[in-house]
């Protein structure tokens, strides 16, 4: 299947590249190049020219890999300003300055470069093998202009990343907007060179990613399968440089190795190796992709590991600044020594080492390469105000622990560490305290009302009425009917519920003017749902359990217990809750676009989801069930994920909501399994419905089915929609078999959206939907092909078809479900349907 796909893929995304290749790498002031001719350098390996995009018309210069079957723009000249036809042509004046204008009459220039009339008129610019265009004299080598020193979003080998000192020149990477618009978009990722030096991602709000300092083997931060991991030096060498002119990253390849790094329009920094024998790029290395990578992830002088669970702890002999917030998933305030340091008192400090350290923020770090280690360490126990030491440069001197010092003096943050990689950090801590937080274990032994109540008596009155809303709370809850083992656990202590705020019911009903009609959103289930208003105006969401729906105090108990403990933008976020007698209503944010079902499944409403909006609500789904899965504090199975429970916010935005039937599985539990089989027809994996077997694969499979969902318009149980397929998951197979797989986007998008995306997401949806989980792929493998834009799609089964028929002579079980090529029809009893 995917030598068929390949080739239609390339076709289409190769429509702006038709053009005549001259043979010739250089221009002169006497020869122009024309929109529809190539530059090409002296080995064949990069072609210059003018491009256009995918689903666009505008023209723009751009340099490009000349040979690979992969057409890879490297390099963009007039990306703020687009040529509208095909009248584009490049130019050098005698001052070798370079134009881009339209031929068209004496147009200004839409792009063009400095002029140095001071120099030799003998101007040329030419293409270099290195995919570097450069301005020179024809009698000297010296290089007057190359746009290596002004990349776009790729860096090639040979190219500079970082700061010239003496000029201003910023050499860093900027995404494009979209692959459709090449002018620069959100992300950028450079060089920062205040105090120590170290690359970051940032955005206009700020950072977002965090690689940490050079250390002569790599960026410290780069993350376990490092940027720069020593495995790959047969592949490509890199470096980087501090001078009193420039601070510079680099990398060459090897064994005529084709190795780039990108920073993709979507905010993730990729490194490409080019695969000759499959003739595709592979992506080797790329980030932000935990929650450890997005700074700063554990605030001051926490640490951040994406193994454990929680994610943040504090440094070894610090504390929780905010322990409420703290045990709710809220790290953001960080961590405060637990005892001061005996520097003042006469007394010797001692460290503690974090191995396998990302280094923390450096900008107010200070650095000497002339010492080593040890000295590094008497120098910080001799200053007061130093707080960590770690080695600068671990290419020397390895087995002493290598060579250089760099010092902190304020708060340290942005620590991560990993399995592989990183390096030892050293942390300032009392002498024979470094287990400060050990020496009062009563500080987490006791219940969480204890340690909020002692914390709230010693801050202020006001957190005094916080303990007691949560001592009401727990009253409240205990008064449900819950089952004994949960009740046991509550008393015993050993499942802490967190700090909710309780709402009285008057409050409530007085928000939603009584529960009026005119208030309510829908209802399921569960009961109703109102739109309502607080007293400080913020609109929420208000789920009144219905109180003869066993379901319902059964959901009441799973959401308060579990989705307060979870904290990620694509999740919907829990406000309070309240109890009142047989009132059980919990209080969410409002969501006012309500839920991704009533934009799909309605053709008006279906067109203002035009495909960038869709594509971004897949990934945020996507983003969010690998935080379930993978990244939170619990290991969480939703087990009822459809169109219906992913909520939209104003910027539609995607939001995972209703947990009511979720499961938290342990760090090392895989599978369970139950005899009552939940959730919602047309998304439930087979194993679930015929054996009751339910994991993370079962969430892959619901997400398969919401993503076909999402691209087709179309309900996955509308069986009359697919004409003489059974399902939407057959009709999208055949489909996908037939090569026909454009067919399935829905209509209403009128055939406009991004046919590598689509295709992309269909492929990562019936990948989902595999009949044997162990061939669905894990969530953080489906967000990495959804982001691939250079994907070899390969490796489809034929995916599990649900077919539904009505049985009426049995009312208990209202339909039965059939799996394709089954050798026995199962039919499944206690479906309970949402």
């Amino acid at each position: 299947m995917s030598e068929l796909i390949i080739p239609a893929f390339v076709l289409f995304f190769t429509v702006g590249f038709v053009s005549i290749s001259i043979a010739v790498d250089t221009l002169t002031p006497s020869r122009q190049l024309f929109d529809g001719e190539t530059l090409v350098s002296a080995n064949g390996t990069f072609a210059l020219g003018f491009f256009s995009p995918l689903n666009t018309t505008n023209r723009y210069l751009g340099i490009w890999y000349h040979n690979l079957a992969v057409h890879t723009i490297v390099w963009v000249a007039n990306r703020r300003s687009p040529l509208t036809n095909l009248t584009g042509m490049l130019s050098i004046t005698t001052t070798g300055s370079l134009h881009v204008t339209s031929a068209l009459g004496n147009s200004a220039p839409v792009w063009s470069t400095p002029s140095f009339p001071n120099s030799s008129s003998n101007l040329i610019s030419q293409l270099l093998d290195s995919g570097n265009l450069v301005v020179k004299s024809v009698d000297s080598s010296s290089i007057l202009w190359q746009s290596f020193d002004y990349p776009t979003d790729t860096m090639l080998p040979g190219m500079k990343l970082g700061p010239h000192l003496t000029t201003g020149l910023d050499r860093n990477l900027t995404a494009w907007r979209s692959p459709s618009d090449p002018s620069p978009g959100n992300y950028t990722v450079g060089i920062d060179a205040l105090g120590v030096p170290q690359i970051v991602m940032r955005t206009a709000d700020g950072w977002i990613w965090r690689g940490g300092p050079w250390n002569g083997l790599g960026f410290s931060g780069a993350g376990t399968s490092s940027f720069f991991d020593v495995g790959l030096y047969r592949l490509f060498h890199s470096g980087f440089n501090v001078t009193e002119e420039e601070i510079y990253y680099y990398f060459n390849t090897v064994n005529d190795g084709i190795t780039t790094v990108t920073m993709d329009y979507n905010g993730t920094l990729r490194r490409y190796e080019w695969d000759a024998s499959n003739q595709n790029w592979n992506i080797d290395w790329l980030v932000p992709i935990e929650y450890c990578d997005f700074f700063p992830a554990c605030g001051a002088n926490g640490v951040c590991d994406g193994k454990s669970s929680p994610v943040c702890q504090c440094v070894e002999g610090f504390d929780p600044r905010n322990p409420v917030s703290w045990s709710r998933g809220d790290w953001s305030d960080g961590c405060v020594r637990a005892a001061p340091l005996g520097c003042h008192a006469n007394v010797t400090d001692d460290f503690v080492v974090v191995r396998g350290a990302k280094l923390p923020d450096t900008r107010e770090a200070v650095e000497d390469m002339s010492i080593g280690l040890d000295e590094c360490r008497a120098r910080c126990l001799m200053n007061c105000s130093c707080q960590a030491y770690a080695s600068a440069d671990l290419s020397v001197d390895l087995s002493q622990g290598g060579n250089g010092c760099i010092i902190w003096t304020t708060d340290i943050d942005d620590v991560s560490v990993y399995a592989n990689g990183g390096q030892n950090f050293f942390v300032r801590v009392p002498s024979g305290d470094h287990a400060g937080s050990k020496k009062k274990p009563w500080f987490f032994a006791v219940p969480a009302a204890i340690v909020i109540f002692l914390v709230i008596i010693l801050i202020s009155f006001l957190m005094m009425r916080s303990y007691r809303r949560k001592k009401l709370y727990e009253q409240s809850l205990s008064s449900l009917n819950l089952e004994n083992e949960i009740m046991h656990k509550l008393e015993a202590g050993k499942e802490r519920n967190p700090e909710i705020p309780l709402f009285q019911f008057i409050q409530v009903a007085s928000a939603t003017n009584n529960f009026s009609d005119t208030n309510k959103l829908g209802e399921g289930g569960f009961g109703p749902v109102y739109k309502g208003k607080l007293p400080e105006g913020q609109d929420v969401a208000i789920k009144r359990l219905s109180a003869r729906s066993g379901q319902g105090a059964e959901e009441f108990k799973n959401e308060l217990m579990l989705i307060a403990k979870l904290q990620h933008r694509n999740l919907v976020r829990l406000l309070g809750c309240c109890i009142h007698a047989e009132e059980k209503i919990l209080i969410y944010e409002f969501m006012p676009n309500k839920s991704l079902d009533l934009f799909l499944f309605n053709v008006e409403q279906g067109r203002q989801l035009d495909w960038t909006r869709r594509f971004h609500i897949v990934e945020g789904i996507a983003q969010g069930l690998l935080y379930l899965h993978k990244h939170s504090r619990l290991r969480v199975i939703h087990r009822d994920l459809k169109a219906s429970n992913i909520l939209l916010d104003a910027d539609m935005n995607p939001k995972i909501s209703d947990f009511g039937l979720a499961r938290i599985f342990d760090a090392n539990q895989t599978q369970a399994n139950t005899r009552r089989i939940v959730g919602t027809y047309g998304y439930i994996s087979p194993e679930y419905a015929f054996k009751g077997l339910f994991s993370v694969k079962s969430d892959v499979f619901s997400f398969g089915v919401l993503l076909l969902e999402i691209v087709s318009g179309r309900r996955s149980a509308g069986l009359h929609e697919f004409g003489s397929s059974c399902s939407l998951l057959a009709y999208a197979w055949d489909l996908w078999k037939d090569e026909a797989w454009a067919e399935l986007v829905d209509p209403a998008l009128d055939k406009k959206f991004q046919h590598d995306e689509a295709a992309r997401c269909i492929y990562a949806a019936l990948l989902c939907v595999q009949e044997s989980a162990d061939d669905r792929p894990d969530m953080s493998d489906v967000v990495s092909i959804l982001g691939n834009e250079n994907l070899c799609f390969n490796g489809l089964k034929e995916p599990a078809f649900f077919s539904m028929k009505l049985v009426a002579s049995d009312l208990k079980h209202p339909f039965e479900l059939h799996v394709n090529n089954s050798l026995n029809n199962l039919s499944v009893s206690d479906v309970a349907g949402r």
